[in-house]
C-alpha cells in the first residue's frame, strides 16, 4: 500500500520509526520499509520480543520516558553528617550522564549539608526499581523527609525555581493514617511525574506552546505525631493575579480530589490535621498569620 507522505515528511516519519525500533530492540519480524510504501510488520514476532516492566521487572528491554527526569532527596536526624544506609543504588540503573550542578546551593548551603541525595531517574522503570527498594513513608523514623524533585531543582525555597513559588500541603494524624500515607505518598509521586497535577498544561498559549509547568517537587515529612504532604510550585499568585490563582487551585483541587481521594467540598481539618492548603514561601517565612489558599 502506497504512503500518502511524500517528500521531507516521509523521510522524517521513516527515520523516527527507525530510530524508535532500534531504541526499543524490537527482534527479527519488523522489516524495514521501502521509500513511499507502510511496511509490514508481524505483531506477533514483535509482542514476543517486547519486555516491559509489567511483564518481567528484571529483565524488561523497554523503556517508557517521563517528561522530565526527576531526582529523590532524603534527610533524617539519623542520618546527619553520614551516608544514607537504605540509599537503593546498587538497585536502580542509574540514569546516564554526570550528575547536574543544582543552582541555589550556596543560598541554601546550611539547608542542604543534611540532605542527601539518593538518585536520579527518566522513565517509568526507573522510578518503580527506585520505589520498590526504599523505605515506604510509614516506617520512616521521626523527622525525615523525601523529597522528589525534578533534576537540577534542590528542594529548598532558595533555589532559582522555587523563590517565587510556594507549596499545597495537608497535615495528617499518625495515628489515623499509618496504613494511608504510603498510598497518598505514592499517588503524589506519580501525578508530579506523570505531570497531571497542572491541568492547564493540556492547554495552549498565545505562542502555540503547552505553558511551564507550574511543579517543581513534592515532600513527604513524618513528625512525632503526624505526616505532611506537600507539592511545591515555582510561581505563587499576587493579589491581583486571577489567572495564576486559578491555575493554583487546579493544582491544590487536584491534589485533595483525585490525589488524595478526598470529596471537594470535605472539611479535613481537626485535631493535628489541616485542610489542603497554599501557601508563598515568602508568606512562611513571615512571622504571624501567613496568607492561606484552601481548597
Amino acid at each position: 500500500m502506497a504512503s500518502t507522505l511524500t517528500g521531507s515528511a516521509l523521510a522524517a516519519s521513516r527515520a523516527a520509526l527507525n530510530a524508535a525500533l532500534a531504541d526499543n530492540n524490537v527482534p527479527d519480524g519488523v522489516e524495514s520499509a521501502e521509500l513511499g510504501e507502510i511496511q509490514e510488520v508481524n505483531m506477533e514476532a514483535q509482542a514476543e520480543g517486547i519486555r516491559t516492566v509489567f511483564s518481567d521487572s528484571k529483565n524488561f528491554n523497554v523503556k517508557h520516558p517521563l517528561y522530565s527526569p526527576w531526582t529523590l532527596w532524603f534527610d533524617s536526624p539519623m542520618t546527619k553528617n553520614r551516608n544514607l544506609p537504605q540509599t537503593p543504588i546498587s538497585a536502580v540503573p542509574q540514569t546516564p550522564g554526570p550528575i547536574p550542578q543544582t543552582p541555589g546551593v550556596a543560598a541554601a548551603q546550611g539547608w542542604m549539608e543534611d540532605i542527601k541525595r539518593v538518585i536520579s531517574f527518566d522513565s517509568v522503570e526507573e522510578f518503580w526499581g527506585l520505589y520498590n527498594n526504599i523505605i515506604p513513608p510509614s516506617s520512616l523514623p521521626q523527622k525525615a523527609n523525601y523529597y522528589l524533585f525534578k533534576e537540577g531543582i534542590i528542594p529548598a525555597w532558595e533555589d532559582d525555581a522555587n523563590k517565587y513559588g510556594g507549596k499545597w500541603s495537608i497535615q495528617l494524624p499518625k495515628d489515623k493514617n499509618k496504613g494511608n500515607v504510603d498510598k497518598m505518598w505514592l499517588y503524589t509521586m506519580l501525578a508530579a511525574i506523570g505531570e497531571t497535577f497542572d491541568p492547564s498544561l493540556t492547554t495552549m498559549d498565545p505562542s502555540g506552546s503547552p505553558p511551564n509547568s507550574l511543579i517543581t517537587g513534592v515532600v513527604v515529612s513524618t513528625r512525632p505525631q503526624f505526616y505532611r504532604i506537600s507539592i511545591w510550585t515555582r510561581l505563587a499568585p499576587g493579589p491581583d493575579d486571577d489567572a495564576l490563582r486559578e491555575r493554583i487551585e487546579g493544582v491544590g483541587r487536584h491534589f485533595k480530589v483525585n490525589v488524595l481521594g478526598y470529596g471537594e467540598s470535605a472539611k479535613l481539618a481537626g485535631p493535628l490535621a489541616t485542610d489542603v492548603e497554599f501557601v508563598s514561601h515568602k508568606d512562611s517565612e513571615k512571622k504571624g498569620k501567613s496568607k492561606k489558599i484552601t481548597i
